[in-house]
């Protein structure tokens, strides 16, 4: 039964974009293309390491865009390089197309509608939340936003799987072999824990589907929900466990500048070993590397922000914040995620500069170990520090 919904999906969606292609080709408009891109580096000294290569300089990213429309298609493309984790990949990568002015269409890597787009953080560390999926995730599939209901913003998405990655940390492109080389954090295969006892587990994201709305109370009030259902596929066994997440948001502007943003979440990456047990930790990966996830958790964000306006020679913008993230993992036996980011955003024309404080317990980044804390945790975690600046050049 499972097998024959699958292939009447598979069907339905290769209808669906064959038919969109047909009317994508009628379109007769101007064509506009622009590049872009990024260069942006790293100052920054760790509180866990104590010696003379404290502070760091290092190259973040630097990055290529392209965007335009030619025969009523929108292109919209982005490719991204790590020289410090040895690896590159595309961020997102998409066809669109407005099939009237409510109805515009993305096909390809957009990212995924979920709680608050396009960024539910403030600072250069996002949320907490982004580090296992779940802000500003990006995956592979057709996305549908639909703006015709007064007040109210509706998205629907079909991700068929995760991003495209690129090679791993080192150069080495075997798939999985310590983890994806991409932007946001996808499930990888290899292995899981139940309770903290390694299994080998080779799962992978499948037919995720996503909605959210977000409904305009006024120009200056957001509230919305999301929801999301998906496979967690077992190569080995060659079946899916459901996975959901569930999101209530909300986003506020007032006064001279005042911003707030706050969400809760509730997660269950429900996925099964290669011998058809319930894991209580799953792997994650980005940049090249992997970490252990705990399957199920409430997560819990706020962020307040205030902008200032001045002329202090090219300076022209100040945005002073700061966010707070409680990963509240469900399992009794392991220990809470934590991140606390005030910071600053100083903007100068094409430069944009964040003055970050980064504060994590149990936090993959924020560790003297990398990747330690989002699985079972430690109880005897201390608050780790790292102060960040990221100074990034946009054209």
């Amino acid at each position: 039964m499972q097998k024959k919904i699958t292939k009447q999906l598979k069907v339905s969606v290769l209808t669906l974009l064959f038919g969109l292609f047909g009317l994508l080709g009628t379109a007769q408009e101007k064509s506009s293309f622009k590049i872009g891109g990024a260069v942006r580096y790293n100052i920054f000294s760790k509180s866990w390491i104590d010696n003379k290569t404290q502070p760091e300089f290092t190259w973040d990213t630097w990055r290529l865009n392209v965007s335009g429309t030619a025969g009523g298609i929108d292109l919209n493309f982005e490719y991204r390089f790590y020289p410090s984790f040895g690896t590159h990949f595309m961020h997102h990568g998409y066809f669109g197309y407005a099939f009237t002015d409510d109805l515009y269409m993305k096909l390809g890597v957009s990212q995924v509608p979920f709680g608050i787009t396009k960024f539910a953080s403030h600072s250069w560390w996002f949320q907490g939340q982004y580090y296992f999926g779940l802000e500003d995730d990006y995956d592979m599939g057709i996305k549908f936003d639909y703006n015709g209901i007064d007040k109210l913003d509706l998205s629907f998405a079909y991700f068929r799987q995760a991003e495209p990655e690129g090679p791993i940390a080192g150069g080495d492109v075997t798939y999985g072999a310590s983890g994806p080389g991409r932007y946001s954090y996808d499930i990888t295969p290899g292995t899981g824990k139940i309770g903290t006892t390694e299994v080998e587990a080779h799962i992978r994201e499948l037919n995720q589907v996503n909605i959210r709305a977000a409904y305009h109370l006024s120009d200056a009030l957001e509230v919305g929900l999301s929801a999301q259902a998906g496979g967690i596929y077992n190569s080995v066994l060659n079946k899916s466990e459901l996975s959901t997440a569930f999101a209530a948001h909300v986003q506020a502007t007032w006064g001279q500048g005042w911003d707030f943003k706050g969400s809760m979440i509730n997660y269950n990456y429900a996925a099964r070993s290669d011998n058809n047990e319930k894991l209580d930790i799953i792997q994650m990966g980005a940049y090249g590397s992997a970490y252990d996830v705990a399957a199920k958790a409430n997560v819990y964000s706020a962020g307040i922000a205030k902008n200032f306006n001045v002329e202090w020679g090219p300076i022209n913008a100040i945005q002073i914040y700061t966010d707070y993230t409680l990963v509240d993992k469900i399992d009794d036996d392991f220990y809470d995620m934590q991140q606390f980011v005030p910071g600053m955003l100083v903007s100068a024309g094409p430069i944009y500069t964040y003055i970050d404080y980064a504060m994590g317990k149990n936090h993959p980044w924020i560790n003297s170990t990398f990747g330690a804390g989002m699985g079972a945790g430690d109880a005897d975690a201390e608050w780790m520090k790292r102060f960040n600046i990221n100074i990034g050049y946009y054209f």
